[in-house]
C-alpha cells in the first residue's frame, strides 16, 4: 500500500550508511553507488538534493565526499524523504482543501478519514529518527 518512491529509498541507503558507527566521516557518491549496487548518476543527484536542503555538507579533496549535518538521533525521516520528493500525501487531494482543485472534493467519502491516516503516518516519520533504523 505505502510505498516508498526508489529516489527515497536510495537517499535513506545513503544517509544511513553514512551515520553506520565504523564509517569514515565523509562517504562519496561512488563509494555508496558500488557498495549498494545503486546506479551512481540517480544517487549523485539524491545526494545533491539532500545537500541542497541540507541534510548533507560536501567535503572536497582526496578524502571528500559528503556527510550528515546532523546526528543521526537529531535527523528525522521526514526530513529525509521531504528533501527527496518534497511533500508528498496518500490522497492527491491532502496537498490542498479546497474544491477548485478536486472534481468529486464536496461529495468524497475518502478525503476525511485518509487524511487522518495522513497525520499519522507524518506523525510516525516525523516522530522517528536516522538513529532508529541504524
Amino acid at each position: 500500500m505505502f510505498k516508498l518512491s526508489k529516489k527515497v529509498e536510495y537517499g535513506l541507503i545513503a544517509v544511513k550508511h553514512m551515520a553506520l558507527p565504523g564509517e569514515e566521516c565523509t562517504s562519496s557518491a561512488k563509494v555508496i553507488a558500488e557498495k549498494y549496487k545503486i546506479p551512481y548518476e540517480l544517487l549523485s543527484k539524491i545526494l545533491q538534493k539532500l545537500k541542497k536542503e541540507g541534510i548533507l555538507n560536501s567535503v572536497q579533496g582526496t578524502r571528500g565526499g559528503y556527510i550528515l549535518t546532523k546526528k543521526p538521533e537529531e535527523l528525522t525521516l521526514a526530513e529525509i524523504f521531504n528533501a527527496i520528493e518534497g511533500n508528498t500525501y496518500i490522497l492527491d487531494c491532502g496537498k490542498h482543501g479546497d474544491s477548485e482543485t478536486c472534481s468529486i472534493y464536496e461529495t468524497c467519502i475518502l478525503s476525511s478519514p485518509l487524511k487522518k491516516i495522513q497525520r499519522q503516518i507524518n506523525s510516525y516519520f516525523n516522530s522517528t529518527t536516522l538513529s532508529e533504523i541504524v
